[in-house]
């Protein structure tokens, strides 16, 4: 593997092990202490630092050391985790984050801009350390008894028989360290059985022959000893007695002087007895893995645990292959037009067999999109950093809050979602929470909400921000669109149309340009990507409860339900996600309201009309209004009525995008290829009817008959 895929592979790890960070850290703001979440904390951050050195990303192994150096503090209880602990190590995995997609980017990354950081975080190091007792010296001599303190038996401690597999020490383990801890809960006598040790010529290197009897004697329970060896669960065969129940005859080796050879050759070691070295202060562990060699009652008493497999794919593949089945279904298409132009009939079994063709592709090109689709939670746990870099920066307590992290999308849709949402969830955090004074003044709790969810609703994603603020202040936001200029000063503007003023480029309500906002372009930046992406955004706000922006995306970018319409002389595909209805109007629901401007009436409802030949510049096959059929649209919250010259079909297309080769056509969104081989172009809707809104013509849109 070259050194680009295995960096690729560590990044995506990387991923893996912030998302498993971020949902351990949540689980401790909510009240969840428990030991194992406090180790999965560390093991994840001790992972992202010894993989990173070897890469050599030295800056990131340096704030990942800090990190851990204060992780370890706390899973060993000498540091408790207040809010001021838990909101250090809550900023740390924010900045651990940023580090690692810095330096995914870049190839490095500075610790200037986190220098406050390990600041804080070697302080609070070093106040625990120079609190701490001299930790006892010890010496671990092979094949020989090491006394520590005072090996005389006491009443309570335990016998420990520990041994570890040949996995313990391919994963960076060390006996030695993990005695230093187990010393610091007591008085501890340690003792190596050298006996399964074969022949120097049957010595497999790779295999363990030692094993340990332990004796600790002192004030301490069998879960402390138990926390000491949990980063070498299913690493090692474990069994830990209490003292005074030991029954069974001490079968570990007598205390002896260490022989003078091994197997005939000299050793060279020290006398036996009491010897110094320097104390070891703190185990080196590594992420724990699973092994067949555990004894039958850990294997009772754990319940077997699930492991999920990923497999990681080249997108390239996953993309080629998702053309393949586009293919596929264009296919389809070219052999049912051909059937039915050689007039066989719906109910043969030749149409029979291709209407099994048909789901045949449709559940294939469904299992293909399943393998790009993602689920959310990689996202809104960025998000989350996001809402408390804002919440800081506002002095205003927030909660973050996200739903249905599961939902899956579209990785070419999630990868573009990360700016609206920022934008959106900074706008809450600094336009929608009030201040914890005015909000007390209110009635409400002083830390404010945000909440973030995503669901799949009629085939789409619909995603929602939504927070417990002041809601929107609408007699504001029209006086500064009066102000920029956007509408006219004596305009008359529904609560729509005034919400959708937040999206006008340049339209800002801040008083001054701050880090988060004043310069009209987040909200702006939001409905461009949005519907660029081919979804719509929409906003409901009550004042002095809160807003909530929902976002309406597609499940897939590849492949859409469309109405093939007739235009002109030209054949298009109208997206099926904004087609209300299709009416073929009589003459008298059709009413000239100016030059160049008609509206229909639809139950009792006056919408403007659309004319896409004229607008395209085509001739109309039929110009009479009779004779013409009508598509009423919603898009961006506004319903318009599309005249066109006939309505061909309803069917599954596949879209090919236009901009590598034409760049951005304004009005269409790609093209697609029909089962004649014609190739017709998908109507942008949102981009329809932001085009046709400030149109003016001196020719009225369609012809009525006189």
């Amino acid at each position: 593997m070259s050194n680009d895929a295995l960096r690729a592979t560590f990044f995506a790890e990387c991923e893996e092990l912030i998302e498993s960070l971020t949902e351990g850290l949540d689980a401790i703001a909510q009240g969840d202490r428990d030991k194992e979440t406090i180790n999965a904390i560390f093991r994840a951050v001790h992972s992202i630092k010894g993989a990173a050195g070897a890469f050599g990303f030295n800056d990131l192994v340096a704030f990942a050391h800090r990190y851990e150096t204060v992780l370890d503090l706390i899973r060993a209880d000498k540091l408790d985790i207040s809010a001021e602990i838990l909101r250090l190590i809550t900023r740390s995995s924010d900045a651990l984050a940023e580090l690692v997609e810095l330096t995914r980017d870049t190839g490095s990354a500075s610790l200037d801009p986190v220098q406050d950081l390990i600041n804080d975080l070697e302080s609070h190091a070093e106040a625990v350390k120079a609190e701490e007792p001299p930790e006892p010296d010890f010496v671990f001599a092979p094949l020989s008894v090491i006394q520590i303190d005072d090996p005389s038996p006491t009443p309570s401690g335990f016998v420990i028989r520990f041994q570890p597999t040949a996995a313990f020490y391919t994963n960076g383990h060390e006996p030695a360290r993990y005695f230093a801890a187990l010393a610091a809960l007591g008085t501890l006598s340690v003792a190596c059985d050298t006996s399964a040790i074969p022949p120097l010529t049957d010595i497999d290197i790779d295999e363990n022959y030692l094993r340990w009897t332990l004796t600790l004697s002192g004030d301490t329970d069998a879960d402390a000893v138990k926390a000491v060896f949990a980063f070498a669960e299913g690493l090692c065969t474990l069994d830990v007695s209490p003292l005074a129940d030991a029954q069974e005859p001490d079968t570990s080796p007598e205390p002896t002087d260490p022989p003078a050879s091994l197997f005939g050759i000299p050793l060279d070691l020290p006398p036996s007895g009491p010897a110094t070295a320097p104390a070891i202060t703190e185990p080196t562990t590594s992420p724990a893995v699973p092994n067949a060699a555990a004894t039958p009652a850990q294997s009772a008493a754990k319940a077997p645990v699930k492991t999920a497999t990923t497999l990681r794919i080249d997108p390239d593949r996953v993309d080629r292959l998702i053309n393949t089945v586009g293919e596929l279904i264009i296919n389809h298409a070219v052999i049912s037009q051909k059937l039915a132009a050689c007039g066989i009939n719906n109910d043969s079994e030749i149409m029979a067999a291709l209407d099994d063709y048909r789901y045949l592709a449709r559940e294939i090109q469904e299992g293909v999109m399943s393998i790009r689709a993602q689920p959310v939670k990689s996202l809104f746990q960025r998000m989350g950093r996001v809402v408390r870099e804002a919440g800081e920066a506002t002095a205003k307590p927030v909660n973050f809050i996200s739903e249905g992290e599961s939902t899956e999308i579209d990785k070419t849709i999630l990868e573009r979602l990360a700016d609206p949402l920022t934008h959106m969830l900074r706008n809450s955090v600094d336009h929608g929470i009030e201040s914890a004074e005015k909000r007390q003044q209110a009635g409400k709790p002083a830390i404010g909400s945000v909440r973030l969810t995503a669901a799949h609703r009629s085939g789409h994603v619909v995603i929602e921000v939504a927070d417990d603020g002041a809601g929107l202040n609408r007699e504001r936001i029209l006086a500064k669109a009066i102000e920029k200029g956007l509408v006219p000063a004596d305009a008359k503007l529904s609560e729509p149309e005034i919400d959708a003023l937040l999206f006008a480029p340049g339209f800002s309500t801040a008083d001054s340009v701050t880090n988060l906002s004043g310069r009209g372009v987040g909200m702006d930046v939001v409905k461009t990507t949005i519907t660029s992406l081919g979804g719509k955004v929409g906003i409901t706000s009550v004042p002095g409860k809160g807003s909530t922006f929902t976002i309406s995306l597609p499940l897939t970018l590849a492949v859409l339900d469309g109405m093939v319409i007739g235009v002109g002389s030209e054949t298009m595909v109208l997206p099926l996600s904004s087609v209300v209805e299709t009416v073929r109007p009589s003459r008298s629901d059709i009413h000239e309201i100016g030059p160049g401007e008609c509206v229909l009436s639809v139950r009792g409802t006056f919408l403007p009309v659309v004319d896409l030949c004229q607008l395209f510049g085509l001739r109309p096959v039929r110009a009479a209004a009779a004779d013409r059929s009508y598509v009423i649209l919603d898009a961006s919250d506004t319903s318009v009525a599309i005249a066109v010259d006939a309505i061909w079909d309803q069917r599954q297309v596949v879209i090919k995008s236009l901009e590598g080769n034409y760049g951005t056509v304004t009005g269409i969104a790609a093209a697609t290829i029909l089962g004649d081989g014609k190739i017709a172009l998908i109507i942008d809707s949102e981009a329809l009817v932001g085009l046709v809104a400030p149109r003016r013509t001196s020719r009225p849109l369609v012809e009525l008959e006189a």
